[in-house]
């Protein structure tokens, strides 16, 4: 068995597919838009089963075109007659296109995680089960795609149905949103679509276990459906192949939760706790970013040190762990510093030469959902007032607002400098207590 197995997996289309899921999945990861999966691994994990929007479609493709083999050797009626049973002789062949797909789609993984491997350092059981329902999905569009390409041995069905799987993928959302149906019934696309609320995934993600086993569920379903298509002869034995999938997809909608946005709306706790530096003062990251706390920690001490000119000055710096879907809020406290710490595409802190005065210019935030906050152009004149520089911005999208910011910093600098610095501290005494009014820099009116 292991030897046919072996010949199968090189003159199968089991190499060629596997190769391609790898190839044009790593390409996908890294070249299809900026890259997503730089805060961890479940967010890797996610980007894959978004990317499953063209490979699921390739891996249904690859199933119907190795089905013709049998057709194209003129071969077919000669193995139909042999003794052995259908199902044993196509065992190695399912067996073959599915380590295939699989090896390709882990394959994409780890080029992927060698992105990341230096500073992702949380790793959720989720990831696990995430990445198990896209192999899932893979071998169900293979094996379902070898069993239709052998009821219809045309040189058409393979593009025919790569093409009808993509627009299948593509549409299940909108067909949910027919005005003849129930509004919110997106949590069926989840059930059903394995790319479905995978796109964007914040650091602070989660996929729950109950949304993931109801996919798997589903997938399992489809891959027995598969499997009696390729196994079974008889038109009412493979008519009998569409029981699994209705099984399959009623428990696996009972198992779901019945709310949109499951998994977009999911937040992990555990991702959100604070790692923090040993040494004072307190520097502290989330969980998620703990493999950053070595560049964070001295931006914050150097932060800290600026702000000591202030009275009641912060003291300690901690990562914002803010989410808003639904809206959660770390403890806030006025002798700590919130930042938004920003991932960049190559998995370290996104601008660290300016990772100082960015944390100045959050300790004239005023509390999460503070609605009378400094505006961004008074948080950065008065954060590079006491850095005593000019404010900068690399980003060329933001001219128009140094530029304002630049303004208010000379302003600030034709006053007397114990009046400026009345002015700064009164921003940052009123960013406190959520009560900054507005033009307060300008105008020294809190």
């Amino acid at each position: 068995m292991s030897r046919i197995l072996g010949i199968e997996l090189r003159r199968s289309a089991a190499l060629g597919a596997g190769l391609a899921t790898m190839l044009i999945g790593t390409l996908l990861l890294f070249f299809a838009e900026e890259i997503e999966f730089e805060a961890g691994w479940l967010q890797l994990a996610m980007s894959q089963r978004l990317y499953l929007g063209l490979l699921w479609p390739l891996a249904l493709a690859a199933g119907a075109w190795q089905a013709r083999r049998e057709d194209r050797a003129k071969v077919a009626e000669l193995f139909a007659s042999t003794p052995r049973p259908r199902a044993q002789r196509s065992a190695p062949t399912l067996a073959a296109l599915a380590i295939g797909v699989v090896c390709g789609y882990l394959l994409m993984g780890v080029a992927g995680g060698a992105w990341i491997i230096g500073t992702a350092r949380y790793l959720p059981m989720s990831v696990f089960a995430v990445t198990a329902v896209g192999l899932l999905s893979l071998i169900g569009a293979v094996w379902v795609g070898l069993g239709i390409g052998r009821m219809v041995p045309s040189p058409a069905t393979a593009p025919a149905l790569g093409v009808a799987g993509l627009a299948l993928l593509l549409t299940i959302p909108m067909m949910l949103r027919l005005p003849f149906l129930p509004q919110h019934q997106g949590w069926i696309a989840t059930v059903l679509s394995p790319i479905y609320e995978m796109n964007m995934p914040t650091d602070y993600q989660a996929v729950p276990g109950r949304a993931s086993a109801a996919q798997a569920i589903w997938l399992i379903g489809l891959a027995l459906a598969g499997l009696m298509l390729v196994t079974l002869s008889s038109r009412a034995a493979r008519v009998a192949a569409l029981l699994p999938l209705v099984l399959g997809g009623a428990l696996a909608m009972t198992v779901m939760p019945h709310t949109d946005r499951v998994i977009s709306r999911a937040t992990d706790p555990v991702a959100k706790e604070l790692v923090c530096a040993e040494d004072a003062p307190q520097v502290c990251v989330s969980r998620i970013h703990s493999g950053l706390l070595s560049e964070v920690t001295p931006a914050a001490k150097e932060a800290l040190t600026v702000l000591a000119k202030l009275p009641d000055a912060p003291t300690r710096v901690h990562d914002d762990t803010s989410t808003y879907l639904p809206d959660v809020y770390p403890q806030w406290n006025k002798d700590t510093v919130l930042f938004t710490l920003e991932v960049g595409n190559d998995g370290h802190v996104r601008d660290k030469e300016n990772l100082a005065a960015s944390i100045v210019a959050e300790a004239f935030s005023g509390p999460p959902g503070c609605e009378k906050n400094p505006i961004g152009v008074e948080r950065m004149a008065a954060a590079y007032w006491l850095i005593g520089r000019e404010p900068v911005e690399p980003d060329s999208d933001y001219v128009d607002y140094v530029a304002e910011a630049k303004e208010l910093w000379r302003d600030l600098g034709q006053l007397p400098r114990a009046e400026a610095d009345k002015r700064v501290a009164a921003l940052h005494k009123a960013a406190q207590k959520c009560a900054v009014g507005e033009n307060s820099l300008s105008t020294g009116k809190p």
